[in-house]
């Protein structure tokens, strides 16, 4: 079966995937091109987002939930580029992604990069694993890239996102990125309908609004919830900032 984390490993250019996830993907694509373009936006707010943590704000530690398979400036890449001795654990429920991360994402001497096999709606656990590796006493910058969507109740992936923050001390971020249905709503919707027909974990669409309510309670960073190219762009990148069904925000925890 398609598995999500190597669909997406393909749409960006890699190579840990097999014929049924190109298959899949090259289906996915041919309803809605544009999909290429939102991994790529996608992965260039983690940078950016991770950037801003490790540097202006001065987060040392880093908790990704949804891995995904490795692929360009991963969080701990960017997090140790800035702060060499950040702390970084990983989380995944894919052995496949598990066995690639440990094997190729190798951090800084001076920093740490830990590995959980646990779920996203499994909070307690995650915690538990990642206190082995982190001191939660300290502030922590919570990783969210994709993977509330596959929470398809909404009171539900709230309730996950508000255990995980209500753990977390002052001065914690959350960062967000999840697929949108305004730019492109019909073209999206009818791609991800080929997605949860053949992929092995369903993925729901959410609006803008629905995603900020991830981030109540907490003070959202300039310039808020926003299409992710149009998220504190690089400038020197100039006319990067179209909009793309792929929405996105950073907030502390105050």
């Amino acid at each position: 079966m398609a598995h999500s984390a190597r669909i997406w490993n393909y749409w960006l250019g890699g190579k840990d995937n097999y014929t049924i996830d190109r298959e899949i993907g090259d289906q996915f694509s041919a309803i809605f091109p544009e999909i290429a373009d939102i991994a790529r936006s996608s992965r260039g707010f983690l940078a950016r987002a991770v950037r801003y943590l490790a540097g202006e704000a001065g987060i040392r530690q880093f908790l990704d939930i949804g891995t995904g398979l490795p692929s360009v400036d991963n969080t701990h890449e960017v997090a140790q580029r800035v702060a060499p001795d950040a702390r970084v654990v990983y989380v995944d429920n894919d052995p496949l992604v598990l066995a690639h991360a440990r094997a190729l994402l190798v951090g800084t001497p001076e920093g740490s990069t830990e590995y959980i096999d646990s779920d996203l709606r499994d909070p307690d656990r995650i915690l538990k694993a990642a206190s082995r590796t982190l001191d939660l006493s300290r502030p922590v910058g919570l990783v969210l890239m994709n993977i509330l969507g596959h929470v398809t109740d909404l009171a539900q992936a709230r309730a996950v996102v508000g255990h995980l923050m209500g753990a977390l001390p002052r001065g914690s971020y959350l960062a967000v990125a999840d697929g949108t249905n305004v730019v492109k709503g019909p073209e999206f919707e009818a791609a991800i309908a080929v997605w949860n027909r053949e992929g092995s974990t369903p993925y729901t669409l959410r609006s803008p609004d629905e995603i900020a309510l991830f981030f109540d309670g907490l003070a959202l960073v300039e310039p808020g919830v926003v299409s992710c190219p149009r998220w504190r762009p690089d400038p020197v990148l100039p006319g990067a900032e179209h909009e793309v069904d792929e929405f996105c925000g950073l907030a502390r925890k105050p």
